[in-house]
């Protein structure tokens, strides 16, 4: 395996029109193909509108089987470029069970494996909890030809828990497909503090692990369907950052960016040898954590 790896991320906007965003994803894909990526990570739920701002069951008629015609257009994508990709799409199970969910296409066109999100988030203007079941996966790395991956998903990112089982397992990078932006009514202040908490918590995996962090967000406003509230701008900001939480690509916040960063592999073994966090773990005494709350 070479010791770089060059990355494609697709930080773009969405519109309604679903074959439209697949186009659109279809020619970024392609594109940074061309210009020597092996692995390519999208957004979250880049196929459709960002629809968790509303309860409404006749959303969950976007939900699409797995595998089906929307896993063969990426499959397809993937064999025609011969790259990795990472995609995430909501997932119908069964009638009335969905997920959101993350797909790994290898490039030969297969799916090498797929991450359903666990953590679910039940905010103003992200009510996922009406739409996703949470994943019962758990935190396992995808096996690609470019390595292991340990693909998380957006509210996921939060959490030092998920980050960690994946570095325990193996994973050679972790990745996060992400929908996340400011509520209208916060103050321009509030507004960065919420986006740099959310830069920070990510690098602090990074360094923690030891390990590249790939975040891809989306960018742009999207309207509230009720009208209730003025909507989201999503605040794009997506990075890649190396494993002692070195900025190696930053996206801007206010336009869409498909950006193509080199990550050194060779990292990871040095950065783990200079601090060996891993090594001097204290595992004989963290007796608690798989509790919700110690009185």
């Amino acid at each position: 395996m070479n010791d770089k790896l060059k990355v494609g991320i697709i930080q773009q906007s969405n519109s309604a029109d679903i074959t439209q965003n697949r186009n659109k994803i279809a020619e970024a894909i392609r594109y940074l193909a061309n210009r020597g990526a092996s692995l390519i990570v999208n957004r979250e739920l880049h196929d459709s509108l960002y629809f968790c701002q509303t309860e409404n069951v006749d959303e969950c008629g976007l939900a699409v089987a797995i595998p089906s015609e929307t896993t063969d257009f990426y499959s397809n994508l993937a064999r025609e470029t011969g790259t990795v990709i990472v995609t995430s799409l909501f997932e119908r199970r069964a009638p009335g069970l969905y997920h959101n969910t993350a797909v790994v296409f290898e490039k030969d066109g297969s799916i090498a494996g797929k991450y359903r999100k666990m953590h679910i988030p039940d905010d103003p203007a992200y009510y996922e909890k009406f739409y996703f079941t949470p994943g019962d996966l758990g935190f396992e790395p995808i096996n690609t030809s470019v390595g292991r991956l340990g693909v998380l998903v957006c509210w996921d990112q939060w959490y030092p828990e998920a980050a960690r089982l994946m570095a325990l397992r193996g994973a050679e990078m972790l990745i996060y497909p992400t929908a996340i932006g400011w509520e209208s009514s916060d103050t321009l202040d509030e507004k960065e503090r919420q986006r740099e908490a959310w830069i920070t918590v990510q690098r602090g995996h990074a360094i923690a692990n030891g390990l590249p962090v790939i975040t891809v967000n989306r960018v742009g406003h999207e309207s509230d369907p009720s009208g209730s509230t003025n909507g989201i701008t999503f605040w794009g900001s997506s990075f890649v950052a190396g494993p002692q939480g070195e900025f190696l690509h930053q996206s801007p916040s206010d336009k869409e960016d498909i950006a193509l960063i080199e990550i050194d592999r060779c990292r990871t073994e040095n950065v783990r040898r200079w601090w060996p966090f891993l090594r001097d773990r204290r595992i004989d005494a963290y007796k608690g954590l798989d509790k919700r709350y110690l009185d």
